[in-house]
C-alpha cells in the first residue's frame, strides 16, 4: 500500500475510532483528538483537569477502541519505584526471577502523577524516553506501541510534588480538560444513570498502530513549515533574538529542542487525520498550545498578574 493510500485508509479508520469512543465519552471532542494525535505521533500526554471529568474512563475507552493492553497505576505518596517497574524475587529453586510491574503494558494511565515523590516519578523517565526499564542491572524492553497518559489535578496543591522539568519535557502534550457544556452534562447524566452499558469494539491492533505511526513519520514537511515551528519555539526563550515582549516580561525559561520536534510530529498527525498529505503552518498552530504550555516556565510577575501560558503562546503567532 502506498503512503497516500495508507493515509486515506487512516482517515477512514480514525473517523470510525472517534465514533466508537463517542459511545462512552460525551463531548470532550478536542481532548480525544489531542490524546489520539499524541498516540499516533508516538508521544505521551499529560491530562490536567479537576476530578470527575472522566479522565480515567476516557483513557480506558481509548485503550479498548485501539485494542491495546491497558494498566492503571494510582500514584500515592508511599508508592515505590518497584511498585511500578517490578522486582526480583527468589523462586523455589533459589534463582532470582523478575516479576513485571504494571509498567509493562501498551497504555499506562499514571493517575495523579504529582502525588508521588520525585524518586518514584523518576522511575517513569527511562520508560518514557527509551521504551525500556532497568532493574537490578538487567534491561527489559517494553512492548510497542507504548504510551504514558498521566493525569494531574490542578487545584489541590497540598501533598503534591511538582513534576520536574525533565519529566514534563517528555510529555508531548499537556491537555487541559474543561467542564462539559450544559447540554453535554445533561447527556452524561442521562447515559450514566441507567443500567445500559455501551460496549466499545476494538478497531485496531498493536501492529496497525505501529504501521500508521511509521506512515506519519514518512509524511514530507516543507522547509518553511519546519522553520516556522523552530522559530515559534525560539520565541519562547527570553535570551533569543526572536522573543516577544510578553516572553521578555513573563518567562524565566523557554521550551527546548524537543518542543520543535514534537510540534512538527504532532502537526504531521494533525494533517493526516484531516486528510492532508503534508502539514502547513495552520497545523503547527493547531497543536502549539498543547506542545508548549508545559514547557514555558513563568516568573512571579506572570503569576501575580494572572498571565496564562496560553496567552503567552498566542502572542507567538
Amino acid at each position: 500500500m502506498s503512503d497516500v493510500a495508507a493515509i486515506e485508509h487512516f482517515v477512514k479508520k480514525y473517523k470510525e475510532l472517534k465514533k466508537e469512543i463517542s459511545k462512552v465519552i460525551i463531548g470532550q471532542d478536542d481532548v480525544v483528538d489531542q490524546i489520539l494525535i499524541s498516540i499516533f505521533s508516538g508521544g505521551h500526554a499529560l491530562l490536567i483537569g479537576v476530578p470527575g471529568l472522566a479522565k480515567t474512563l476516557m483513557v480506558n475507552t481509548i485503550a479498548q477502541a485501539l485494542g491495546l493492553d491497558f494498566k492503571r497505576i494510582q500514584f500515592t505518596p508511599d508508592l515505590m519505584p518497584s511498585d511500578i517497574l517490578g522486582s526480583e524475587i527468589l523462586d523455589e529453586n533459589r534463582h532470582f526471577k523478575f516479576i513485571k510491574g504494571p509498567i509493562f503494558a501498551n497504555i499506562i494511565l499514571a493517575d495523579e502523577i504529582n502525588r508521588t515523590p520525585p524518586k518514584t516519578q523518576a522511575a517513569l523517565l527511562e520508560a518514557m524516553q527509551e521504551r525500556a526499564v532497568t532493574v537490578a542491572g538487567h534491561r527489559y524492553s517494553l512492548e510497542k506501541p507504548y504510551f504514558v497518559l498521566a493525569t494531574q489535578n490542578p487545584i489541590e496543591q497540598e501533598g503534591t510534588y511538582p513534576l520536574p522539568e525533565a519529566q514534563l519535557d517528555r510529555f508531548m502534550f499537556a491537555i487541559n480538560l474543561e467542564y462539559p457544556s450544559f447540554e453535554e452534562e445533561v447527556e452524561v447524566v442521562k447515559s450514566t444513570t441507567t443500567d445500559v452499558q455501551a460496549t466499545v469494539n476494538s478497531l485496531f491492533n498493536a501492529q496497525e498502530i505501529i504501521d500508521f505511526q511509521n506512515v506519519i513519520r514518512r509524511i514530507p514537511v516543507a522547509d518553511n513549515v519546519i522553520e516556522y515551528a523552530v522559530k515559534m519555539v525560539n520565541k519562547t526563550r527570553p535570551g533569543s533574538p526572536y522573543k516577544t515582549d510578553l516572553v521578555k516580561a513573563y518567562i524565566d525559561w523557554g521550551a527546548g529542542p524537543r518542543a520543535s520536534q514534537n510540534l512538527v510530529l504532532a502537526a504531521k498527525t494533525h494533517a493526516a487525520i484531516n486528510g492532508k498529505f503534508s502539514p502547513d503552518i495552520e497545523n503547527i498552530r493547531a497543536v502549539s498550545k498543547s506542545v508548549l504550555r508545559h514547557r514555558v516556565i513563568k516568573n512571579y510577575k506572570a503569576e501575580a498578574e494572572g498571565i496564562t501560558d496560553d496567552a503567552i503562546i498566542e502572542s507567538l503567532f
